[in-house]
């Protein structure tokens, strides 16, 4: 027999248990760390400089800085709706286990630290933007799930680098199915037209830049479907805030 119980009743037992066994490194266990991450992972995992594609954040073939600014072929060839990416990381072992932790096993714990490491990742950029946003989910898909990660990050993130947090702007309209779970020459048709602008929204990203969070970016079509949605209804930039990049492969 099996003992179903509703999402929201599941995010608060679990809130209740890390709030009575704290202390423990996600990553690592070390039990004497204060925060959700101890010093040493962080130093570790996250405080390598990898040079990047300024568009996709795709990681290039090379760590040296010279190459930051250096465009991608895929975004030279076919640009997307999106004007800019920034990452703390690669979607890789062990990193990958956190995101799944906050996504799958509601590890609401992690969102704040997601939240501090992507403000560190672009202190250097001084980015100005008119709103900050999570990626929608679907109706069906926020009520399985009890929360939306990716507004769970952009919530302390908006915070941390002072931009208006709004996240009523675009809606998802169309319940697709797991990216993830889809070959990646699906993915594109998959979320096409999944975006739509709401009352508010319409009137609200004409002429603003846009930043938008989200916890993985594996082929970008979800951000880039959301991009044009923003553009279309007149957003002059869109700049994506991403936890963790699939490397290509």
């Amino acid at each position: 027999m099996h003992l179903y119980l509703p999402a929201s009743l599941l995010k608060s037992a679990r809130a209740l248990l890390h709030a009575l066994m704290p202390g423990n490194c996600a990553l690592c266990g070390d039990a004497a760390s204060k925060e959700v991450l101890c010093a040493a992972c962080i130093a570790q995992f996250f405080s390598l400089h990898t040079a990047r594609c300024p568009i996709c954040a795709a990681a290039s073939s090379t760590d040296n800085q010279s190459t930051d600014n250096q465009i991608c072929g895929a975004c030279m060839s076919a640009p997307p709706a999106f004007d800019a990416t920034f990452v703390v990381c690669d979607y890789e072992p062990p990193v990958d286990h956190l995101v799944q932790d906050l996504k799958f096993n509601a590890c609401l714990a992690l969102a704040p630290m997601f939240a501090r490491l992507l403000a560190q990742a672009v202190e250097q950029n001084k980015i100005e933007a008119d709103w900050m946003m999570g990626v929608p989910l679907s109706a069906s898909r926020l009520s399985q799930r009890g929360f939306n990660q990716a507004v769970e990050i952009a919530k302390p993130l908006a915070r941390a680098l002072a931009i208006p947090f709004a996240p009523a702007l675009c809606l998802r309209v169309r319940d697709t199915q797991a990216q993830a779970g889809l070959p990646l020459a699906q993915r594109q048709l998959n979320i096409q037209g999944a975006f739509a602008l709401s009352l508010e929204g319409r009137s609200a990203v004409l002429h603003k830049h846009i930043v938008v969070v989200d916890d993985v970016m594996t082929t970008g079509h979800t951000l880039h479907e959301l991009a044009a949605c923003l553009k279309r209804h007149g957003a002059t930039r869109v700049s994506n805030l991403v936890f963790a990049r699939t490397p290509a492969r």
